[in-house]
């Protein structure tokens, strides 16, 4: 029996699929692993070409594939598509992959380091915590306009618009002031940046 020389895993939470064929591109494999079962079935494969549609965890699937010796190529999903011969399926997927990683003018994503995700990681969490600074901001200003009570555009009168409430001569019904100051606080504490900590600082 040839040895399988390509391999298309479907990425997925719990069951992934695994297609494989030999060099004349008979197909060899076709199966589904559980996630526990991934890194076992590569440990014990000889080295060969494995391609993953690239996508949230494939970094580091790609990583750790590629250190029992394979060649990983991650493909952006929207180019393997086109290389889908039936129904949408897991299975079909992953012989999909299969057949596009080995196309010669396949473009292919980069594989990053850990320390390259972790710095990804902390750009993404800062948007995140603005946008929702933001929305948490624009809801405050909306909900104390209906009770008449309006601020300067910016987050710095954020917290003059949350002395009002707090200003028993102009208080909101207490149901409303409750609302108002949990709002006021989460909008408080988002306001400190995340910063990168320094070994040794």
């Amino acid at each position: 029996m040839q040895a399988v020389t390509t391999i298309g895993l479907d990425l997925a939470k719990a069951v992934f699929q695994v297609h494989g064929v030999n060099g004349e591109g008979a197909i060899m494999i076709r199966r589904a692993l559980r996630r526990s079962q991934v890194l076992e079935f590569f440990r014990c494969l000889p080295p060969c070409l494995v391609g993953l549609e690239a996508c949230g965890s494939s970094h580091y699937w790609a990583r750790e594939i590629g250190a029992f010796g394979h060649q990983v190529r991650m493909i952006p999903p929207i180019y393997v598509k086109a290389y889908v011969k039936r129904g949408k399926t897991d299975a079909a997927d992953a012989e999909a992959i299969c057949e596009a990683v080995t196309r010669p003018t396949m473009r292919f994503v980069p594989i990053k380091n850990v320390e390259q995700q972790a710095a990804a990681m902390l750009l993404r969490t800062r948007e995140l915590l603005v946008r929702q600074r933001s929305q948490l901001a624009n809801a405050f200003r909306a909900q104390m306009s209906e009770l008449g009570i309006v601020g300067a555009l910016g987050m710095a009168s954020i917290a003059k618009l949350a002395d009002k409430v707090r200003d028993p001569n102009i208080s909101p019904p207490p149901v409303a002031r409750l609302a108002l100051l949990e709002m006021a606080e989460q909008i408080e504490r988002q306001r400190a940046p995340i910063r990168v900590r320094h070994q040794g600082r």
